[in-house]
């Protein structure tokens, strides 16, 4: 299957496959003798899991890293799981700075609304952020 085939099979454009391509997550396939590139039918699934796994908030790096091990003849379960418990703690901690930013613009939001804005930077920049 040629790249416009491929790329209408997946959704994807070829500048998008051919990038997969440069960044080892899709192997470099044959050439025609034309010196068209020819997809096997199991590029359009990798592509959808590709596709999937950034979905899933995975890196491509990671992705890689899963696809080798399937690539090797290895289950790459155990090692998904594992970046799915990193990426769910990462959340989790950004979760909580956000909540934390968001008492702190909260707090802030109150204060602006008791500011008078013309006496506001009468001493320093602005007493909304800074009110010492």
């Amino acid at each position: 299957m040629r790249i416009g085939d491929l790329a209408t099979a997946s959704g994807l454009t070829a500048k998008t496959i051919r990038f997969y391509e440069q960044a080892g997550l899709l192997p470099e396939p044959p050439r025609t003798t034309g010196g068209y590139r020819d997809y096997d039918g199991d590029a359009a699934g990798r592509l959808a899991f590709i596709r999937d796994a950034q979905g899933a908030g995975l890196t491509l790096a990671e992705i890689r890293s899963i696809l080798a091990l399937r690539d090797d003849g290895e289950s790459p379960c155990g090692h998904v799981t594992a970046l799915i418990g990193q990426h769910l703690a990462d959340i989790e901690r950004r979760l909580t700075e956000l909540r934390t930013t968001r008492a702190a613009l909260r707090e802030l939001a109150q204060r602006a609304s008791q500011t008078d804005p013309d006496t506001c930077g009468s001493n320093g920049i602005c007493t909304i952020l800074s009110p010492h």
